[in-house]
């Protein structure tokens, strides 16, 4: 999952989200330098990433494209995912999303000090260029491929599945719709066994 879809799953657990959102970059062990609520945090992040990766479910959005982009197909259907989070969320979450992204860009700049540098560094643009509402839109969702493409050195252009999106567009939101709902009941016991 992408990064709205990981900061959902922490909802109300402010210290977790935190750990949750940073876990990317914080490898092995080295999670445990940081306070216990963030330490549970980076492990949800990791237990979503490692359920995600071998879902049945999300093996079928990720052969749709494996063909076009290979290892990177994963990549492209956690942002693909996260649009359709993003444009569902009345379905999700009693905040309105540009409320709530708010909300969470107010609380990465309270807790400035705890984040990586890397993610110091991505919360400016981040919060410039406001991408977790973007995912709400064809639009934004092209931007962000677009933009991964680039990050990626345009190995196996990236910015081309927003028509591959376009193209299945049913499919994906109905294996998001699906596998999301068996995602939360997931985080909900990990959380509960912590």
């Amino acid at each position: 999952m992408n990064f709205l879809a990981h900061i959902y799953l922490t909802d109300g657990l402010p210290m977790e989200t935190i750990g949750n959102f940073m876990a990317d970059g914080i490898k092995g062990k080295k999670y445990l330098k940081y306070s216990d609520d963030i330490q549970r945090g980076i492990l949800v992040h990791r237990w979503i990433d490692s359920y995600t990766d071998s879902h049945p479910i999300v093996k079928q959005s990720t052969k749709r494209l494996h063909a076009k982009y290979g290892h990177y197909s994963g990549v492209i259907v956690d942002i693909i995912y996260d649009h359709f989070l993003a444009k569902n969320w009345n379905n999700y979450h009693d905040t309105a999303l540009d409320v709530y992204i708010v909300n969470f860009y107010q609380l990465l700049q309270d807790h400035h000090h705890l984040l990586t540098g890397r993610i110091q560094k991505m919360m400016i643009p981040m919060m410039e260029q406001n991408w977790l509402l973007s995912y709400a839109t064809m639009e934004g969702i092209g931007t962000v491929l677009y933009n991964m493409n680039i990050r990626t050195k345009r190995r196996v252009a990236m910015d081309k599945a927003i028509e591959d999106l376009a193209e299945h567009y049913e499919a994906f939101e109905d294996e998001f719709t699906r596998f999301f709902k068996e995602l939360q009941a997931f985080v909900a016991l990990k959380l509960e066994e912590l």
